[in-house]
């Protein structure tokens, strides 16, 4: 073999590899997936009480999950594994859910879009307290503004601080909480259960607690919703709540997970342009000004914690 066959051979094994456009790719199908919860989640609220939608699609959900468990024979999680897949429910599969359902019952889906707009951010900083990470200033900064932003958007919106959309907001702010605490601990599981398998553990795991609040919701409230409201809710349970999350940890678990993770920053793009042409919100200046505040601040804190 020649010199210049060696010095090649050796580049090819020196160079890191290329970073695979196929978590990219996983990555957005599931913002995509994710982008219509919002507004969808508006248009169930009008004929099915919160508490249904918010505990029912979870349980269609963990039908789907034990049917893809039991095909395929996954693997059960370890004791330790069951605690931290205890707090992946909370958060994504109950806290979420429930919290948006009853938000959604009072405000408009375009501003639901932007006061989550700080989701990425707020995943963000819970990864970096989960790992212990030392992400530089610029990352504490940028993310304590975007909060900040949020928080007044919502206060402005609200009619004052005294006044966030009849606590709506702080519902809202709730959710973003459980969500960034479920988004962070579910990436870290995923890499020793898999993607798909942590959220269809999450589902099995929650799904008597779901099961218990769906039949009592239905037995108080009985469900009156037009098809176009049940298809909502299929969406919902189908899509937002299972199948989306297997594209998103896949995304994240091709990675890298610092590069697909910023995909999440047009989520609140495509959901305000859903809402405006599937429930004819208006758009107003306030909602475009604070949108970019806290999706620019999001966007400064995830690059800053990336480039650390």
């Amino acid at each position: 073999m020649s010199r210049q066959s060696n010095a090649i051979e050796v580049s090819r094994q020196v160079l890191p590899p290329a970073p695979a456009a196929g978590g990219l790719l996983w990555g957005s199908l599931g913002v995509l997936a994710f982008s219509f919860t919002v507004p969808l989640t508006r248009i169930a609220v009008g004929g099915l009480a919160p508490l249904f939608i918010g505990s029912g699609r979870a349980v269609v959900a963990a039908v789907l999950a034990a049917l893809a468990l039991r095909v395929t024979r996954a693997a059960r999680p370890t004791s330790r594994q069951w605690l931290r897949l205890a707090v992946v429910a909370g958060g994504v599969v109950a806290g979420f859910p429930l919290l948006t359902s009853f938000a959604l019952t009072s405000t408009p889906a375009v501003h639901g879009a932007v006061v989550i707009a700080v989701l990425p951010a707020a995943t963000a900083v819970t990864a970096v307290l989960r790992t212990g990470e030392r992400p530089p200033t610029t990352f504490w900064v940028t993310a304590a503004i975007g909060a900040g932003a949020a928080v007044a958007f919502a206060a402005v919106q609200g009619g004052g601080a005294g006044g966030l959309h009849h606590a709506a907001d702080l519902l809202l702010l709730g959710a973003v909480a459980a969500a960034a605490i479920g988004y962070a601990e579910g990436g870290l599981l995923a890499r020793e259960l898999g993607s798909w398998q942590t959220i269809s553990w999450a589902l099995v795991l929650a799904s008597p607690a779901m099961l218990a609040l769906t039949l009592v919701s239905a037995v108080s409230t009985p469900p009156a919703a037009t098809a176009g409201q049940w298809a909502a809710f299929g969406y919902l349970a189908v899509v937002s709540t299972f199948l989306g999350f297997f594209a998103w940890y896949r995304g994240l678990g091709i990675g890298p997970m610092t590069r697909v993770s910023q995909v999440q920053l047009v989520q609140p793009v495509l959901t305000i342009t859903w809402a405006a042409l599937l429930l004819g919100e208006p758009l107003t200046a306030t909602t475009a000004v604070g949108g970019l505040l806290v999706i620019g601040s999001a966007a400064l804190a995830v690059r800053s914690r990336t480039r650390s």
